[in-house]
């Protein structure tokens, strides 16, 4: 899931400091080696004449996004005169995906959700691409934690991670102001939500808190709370759901509670993504669980001020658990031989990260975000290694037009809290049937917590069994 969109594009920006990866291999032909690689044998040359396909490509109803798409495919071809680009507009859909694995009728290269490798790799759907990273420079420049993403037990790599969020906690600091409450020092842990919220409500008459409930969003944010309360959703290998138990209860437990005891989560309950940032954006909402760039639509779209947005770390309750995260890869073809892969990596290099490994790129890309009234230096999670995030930074400082300040408890949170994966395992199936646990808790006074969990359960087992 997105907060952007139901399934589309993810916040980056503030990378997770950690070790750098290895990165070695001499450029130009290369004997493949023993246990890497892809699903095609033999040498690599990376002078061959190779041919790719890549998803993605914007459809005809954005005239903009396809002209510049184009516009890159056509520089890329000239920077690689050897290397063929198609294109197709096959993109991620949670409904149709495994389909199309299935069907072997995925093009070299496309986005897809941090919720599949979980499956793919065991199943060997993805290719093992650590050597071929290694070959065109890659691995220095990517974030050893998000990478985990991506790894088997052994440390192999089968994708390269390009966007990654985790959950904060967005707060007006208007709103904060007016109630009396610090707007530098947003709540930590979910009694301290509960607290505020009350006392945002009495005191300015708006929602204290409001929470996702529709579009799987309910689902998605009563998994985000049951990590932040020592819980989980489903068992590593995703066959048996594990939420049947104190962690989940209690996240229903606290709304139910806030709603119908403390009267602090207003009177609008069913709220999608962008009408829950639309009503957040106008003052009517005191907290919110978002990711930072929730920011970009709260300004952008719906006018906030910059000065009232807030982003601090997702609450917890008994100790630092962790939080949510998700974000997009770029897969290979299982099918691709290993020229291929090269070439494949050769584009998602030239795509997604040169704007971030050159100083020119860099500001280039850092000026056309101002010119269209875009924002330069938002907080978030990236996919970049600490070296090659500082060095970035160093050259947008200039450009940065975010209060990041603002972001600070989140900010903070990216190197003491986790980064938990969504659950490996129909993960969008399972978000909607808890929705409506999330919708009855708000709106039922004698919902039974335990009989909606216990009920839940059941229903995501048989759908985990299929």
């Amino acid at each position: 899931m997105t907060f952007a969109s139901r399934w589309g594009r993810f916040g980056t920006a503030l990378g997770v400091a950690g070790l750098l990866l290895a990165a070695g291999c001499a450029k130009g032909t290369t004997p493949g080696a023993a246990g890497g690689g892809g699903g095609g044998g033999g040498d690599i040359d990376e002078k061959a004449p190779v041919t790719i396909t890549i998803g993605d490509r914007p459809t005809p109803d954005k005239p903009n996004d396809l002209k510049a798409f184009n516009q890159k495919v056509k520089d890329f071809m000239a920077k690689y005169p050897n290397i063929t680009v198609k294109s197709t507009e096959t993109n991620w859909q949670a409904q149709t995906f495994q389909a199309q694995v299935a069907g072997g009728t995925l093009p070299t290269v496309m986005s897809i959700s941090f919720t599949e490798p979980a499956n793919m790799i065991p199943n060997k759907q993805l290719p093992d691409i650590t050597d071929e990273l290694k070959l065109v420079d890659m691995t220095k420049d990517l974030n050893p934690n998000v990478l985990k993403i991506v790894q088997d037990d052994k440390g192999r790599i089968y994708g390269v991670p390009v966007d990654v969020f985790s959950v904060g906690l967005a707060y007006n600091r208007n709103l904060f102001k007016q109630a009396g409450l610090d707007p530098d020092k947003p709540p930590t842990t979910w009694d301290e939500v509960r607290a505020d919220a009350k006392q945002i409500a009495e005191k300015t008459g708006k929602a204290g808190y409001a929470q996702l409930t529709t579009n799987n969003t309910g689902g998605w944010m009563l998994t985000t709370m049951t990590y932040s309360m020592g819980g989980s959703v489903e068992s590593a290998d995703g066959k048996k759901s594990t939420f049947n138990d104190a962690p989940t209860k209690k996240a229903l437990q606290l709304l139910k509670d806030m709603r119908w005891t403390d009267n602090s989560m207003g009177s609008k309950f069913l709220y999608n993504q962008e009408e829950i940032r639309q009503d957040f954006a106008a003052g009517k909402i005191g907290m919110v669980m978002q990711a930072p760039d929730a920011y970009d639509m709260s300004v952008k779209n719906f006018g906030m001020k910059p000065a009232d947005f807030g982003e601090g770390a997702l609450p917890q309750d008994g100790g630092p658990h962790g939080t949510l995260t998700g974000g997009t890869l770029k897969m290979i073809s299982p099918k691709a031989t290993k020229n291929e892969i090269v070439a494949a990596l050769k584009w998602i290099r030239f795509d997604q990260f040169d704007k971030y490994t050159g100083e020119a790129a860099a500001v280039a890309d850092a000026k056309t975000a101002i010119a269209d009234k875009g924002f330069v230096g938002r907080p978030g999670i990236s996919p970049l290694s600490q070296q090659t995030y500082d060095q970035y930074q160093k050259w947008i400082q200039p450009y940065v037009n975010v209060p990041v300040k603002q972001f600070q408890g989140y900010i903070d949170s990216t190197t003491s809290l986790k980064l938990l994966p969504e659950p490996p395992n129909k993960g969008q199936e399972v978000y909607s049937l808890l929705d409506p646990l999330v919708q009855q808790v708000l709106t039922k006074k004698d919902a039974d917590v335990d009989k909606l969990v216990s009920d839940a359960a059941s229903k995501v087992d048989a759908r985990l069994a299929r």
